[in-house]
């Protein structure tokens, strides 16, 4: 007999869902047949983004505002959830960033950065993954079954300079996932599992400027990014799109606990 590996009339929750990340994400799944909740922050932005995804197939999709660090209202949120769709299959905490307050700078050095900047950075990344897991996961555990798919970074690796806030926070978000995945699996049953994606190198708003120059060429940052990844480019943020589907599907049933790369070979080349 086959295996069914479809994620089709699975009901699929992504934060941070207007981002270019969350945008990507929820334009494919939507294509397989998905049913998409967004959450977000911005109501103009949700509901623009939620229209557009009607529009391509109706009755997909649907929203919620809320912020990630709000425990109170991602509560109400899980509440809605379970009045208006009876359950959830999925969870993408796609939610995420970095503020110039929290990287070290040219001309900086690490004393130069404010604790409260660094917290705020800590918080979005780590909190804004475990409070929306352990909330909204609620959901699954009580189902018995669903997937969290949580998004980490190379900057979780080494040390990458600059980025100080993020790597903390996204360093966080990978113990916790293999900690989440533990504790689900051995207390609520197999079919509860946690992952992560650590994507590699893309160029999006909030890193354009350090890695492109006006004349488009890559700056130096972005060249040493280049010469460390063996496929010799950046990454495209639907590359990583594929790897959510597996991960959502029962294709990966026998996978939790484990951060699955996604960047062009970046993490397996020394530089030499």
């Amino acid at each position: 007999m086959k295996n069914n590996f479809s994620i089709e009339n699975k009901v699929i929750a992504i934060t941070g869902g207007t981002g270019s990340l969350g945008t990507s994400i929820s334009e494919y799944l939507v294509q397989k047949g998905a049913i998409i909740i967004i959450l977000g922050r911005n109501s103009s932005s949700l509901i623009k983004h939620v229209d557009k995804l009607n529009e391509s197939i109706p009755s997909s999709s649907s929203s919620y505002v809320v912020d990630i660090l709000d425990e109170n209202k991602l509560k109400e949120i899980s509440k809605k959830i379970i009045i208006d769709h009876g359950r959830l299959d999925g969870l993408i905490n796609a939610a995420g960033g970095n503020l110039k307050e929290a990287t070290v700078n040219p001309g900086q050095t690490i004393f130069d950065i404010f604790p409260d900047n660094l917290k705020k950075v800590i918080d979005l990344n780590l909190m804004g993954t475990v409070l929306p897991s352990l909330i909204l996961g609620k959901i699954m555990a009580n189902q018995k079954s669903g997937s969290i798919i949580n998004i980490s970074s190379m900057a979780s690796k080494d040390a990458l300079s600059r980025v100080l806030g993020y790597s903390i926070g996204k360093a966080g978000v990978e113990i916790f996932t293999k900690w989440m995945a533990m504790e689900l699996a051995a207390k609520f049953g197999e079919k509860m599992r946690v992952n992560a994606i650590s994507p590699g190198f893309f160029i999006g708003k909030q890193n354009k400027e350090l890695l492109v120059n006006e004349d488009g060429s890559y700056t130096r940052r972005g060249n040493a990014i280049i010469n460390k990844t063996p496929m010799n480019r950046f990454g495209k943020v639907n590359e990583l799109n594929g790897t959510i589907e597996y991960l959502l599907s029962d294709a990966s049933s026998f996978v939790t606990g484990t951060i699955l790369n996604v960047d062009g070979g970046f993490s397996s080349f020394s530089g030499v």
